[in-house]
């Protein structure tokens, strides 16, 4: 199904290239329009500029916490507290550890490997948040 103008965006920072193209394959699937990041960029710019209205986040990019160090400028940040974020990591002992604070960030984890059906389960209900 071919994404419309007016369909969600959905931004996937991932570092793993593999991973970004099964992303975008799903979710262009389910009708989205995706952007694909295989980095973390170290300022919010980037995310400004494409206005996403869903953030799919890795958190351990290039064997650091870039992700966390994104997720937590990103709700500093005025212009882009408000966009929902699905953390998306095999990062189980610090997702563990940083549950609460996830919690207070509105930020959702789904733990790799995801089942498919969950991960765009999780998707219709960030985005519906949005609505």
């Amino acid at each position: 199904m071919a994404a419309t103008e007016e369909a969600p965006h959905i931004l996937v920072v991932n570092d793993t290239q593999e991973i970004l193209e099964l992303f975008r394959e799903l979710l262009e699937e389910e009708g989205y329009r995706v952007s694909l990041y295989s980095y973390a960029f170290r300022d919010l710019d980037e995310v400004k500029r494409v206005k996403p209205d869903l953030l799919i986040l890795d958190f351990i990019i290039g064997g650091e916490n870039l992700g966390w160090q994104l997720l937590q400028k990103l709700k500093m940040d005025r212009a882009t507290a408000d966009i929902p974020v699905i953390v998306c990591t095999a990062a189980m002992a610090i997702v563990k550890e940083l549950q609460g604070h996830l919690r207070e960030k509105n930020a959702t984890v789904v733990l790799k490997p995801f089942d498919i059906d969950d991960l765009l389960a999780e998707v219709r209900v960030r985005l519906s948040e949005t609505t």
